[in-house]
């Protein structure tokens, strides 16, 4: 009798907690240090920054997008979500293969560029979705496009300090285009890869002293210290020059400045589109005033491009796994003695 008191006691207790766990609340999943989602009944809520969307469960999965930026093209390509795209702005600067082929074939429209977008193609297209960075100057024509009942979602991924939450916004589109699963799966896939890297970078022989960026005009300016290029060059176990700033965003300094810092630098990384030391130096000739210029190693985010478009600001933009690689085998060659280079290029 007692323990049919018991065995009772413990249904009614596991009943209870799920009825409990039913009534609870969905809790909201922070994507990023930008952007956090929640679903609840099948909606889904997203805060990206300082803008708010609500998509009711039969909204979703998006069938019909417009890209604005080519670094969305990344996380598209990653999830081989290209058939859902019908219109881009600036093709020329969009890497894809895939797209681009779309586009030849007519399935993808040119919507305009940063100048002026097409407004009228963009209302004729009638998309799901348009996903853009925000952009102040361009508020009054996203208006008159949600004034049409065109949803367009901001997403500022370039404000992603931490590399892996770059990566992560592959979740948020996995989410809203119905491939929820890959994109958790690719997700692990890339933290897995990167967190290894980031571990067999530590076996390196030295902890080399690194430079980034180059100048314009007479301003160089460097990535702040708590950048995602700062954070990149600390996981692959070098010193950056600003390694103590704590800024999120470039700094700006005089050659002079930077001189007097880089008398021990041995690497400097993504040194522009450069062809060649020659060139680079026709443009600045107090260059070879450093010593890395002339005794170290020099480093251009050209490994992947055509034309006008770079695959370091699309697919590198989700793979932070790979991006990590190149710096590690610039930083510790004898790391990964048998891999090739994906970004970036040495400069000769």
């Amino acid at each position: 009798m007692k323990s049919r008191i018991l065995l009772l006691i413990a249904f009614l207790a596991l009943t209870a907690c799920k009825r409990e766990q039913k009534k609870s609340p969905s809790e909201t999943v922070s994507i990023s240090n930008h952007v956090q989602l929640k679903e609840e009944s099948g909606n889904v809520h997203i805060q990206s920054g300082n803008f708010s969307y609500d998509f009711k469960q039969n909204q979703l999965p998006f069938k019909k997008i417009i890209l604005l930026n080519a670094s969305m093209a990344g996380y598209i390509s990653e999830l081989e979500a290209e058939n859902l795209v019908i219109g881009v702005a600036s093709p020329e600067y969009i890497y894809s293969n895939k797209i681009q082929s779309l586009l030849k074939e007519g399935k993808i429209q040119n919507v305009g560029n940063e100048q002026k977008y097409d407004v009228e193609k963009i209302l004729s297209l009638k998309p799901d979705a348009i996903f853009t960075n925000h952009i102040a100057s361009f508020d009054n024509t996203y208006k008159l496009l949600k004034d049409n009942g065109i949803q367009v979602v901001f997403l500022d991924e370039y404000m992603e300090q931490k590399p892996l939450e770059k990566t992560a916004y592959i979740k948020l589109f996995g989410k809203l285009f119905g491939k929820e699963k890959e994109a958790i799966a690719k997700y692990d896939e890339i933290e897995k890869n990167y967190n290894q890297l980031k571990q067999m970078a530590l076996k390196g022989k030295d902890r080399p002293m690194v430079l980034a960026n180059e100048m314009y005009g007479d301003i160089w300016y460097l990535p702040g210290g708590k950048t995602s290029v700062a954070n990149f060059i600390s996981d692959a176990n070098a010193n950056y020059i600003l390694k103590n700033n704590a800024e999120e965003k470039a700094v700006t300094m005089s050659f002079e400045e930077v001189f007097a810092k880089a008398d021990q630098v041995q690497y400097w990384i993504n040194a522009g589109n450069h062809i060649s030391k020659k060139e680079m130096l026709g443009m600045n000739p107090v260059y070879s005033k450093l010593n890395v210029f002339n005794k170290g190693k020099i480093y251009v985010i050209t490994g992947k491009e055509k034309a006008k478009a770079n695959d370091f600001f699309e697919s590198g933009v989700v793979r932070s796994d790979l991006v990590l690689k190149d710096y590690i085998k610039i930083f510790h060659p004898e790391l990964l003695p048998d891999y090739q280079l994906t970004y970036m290029k040495e400069l000769q």
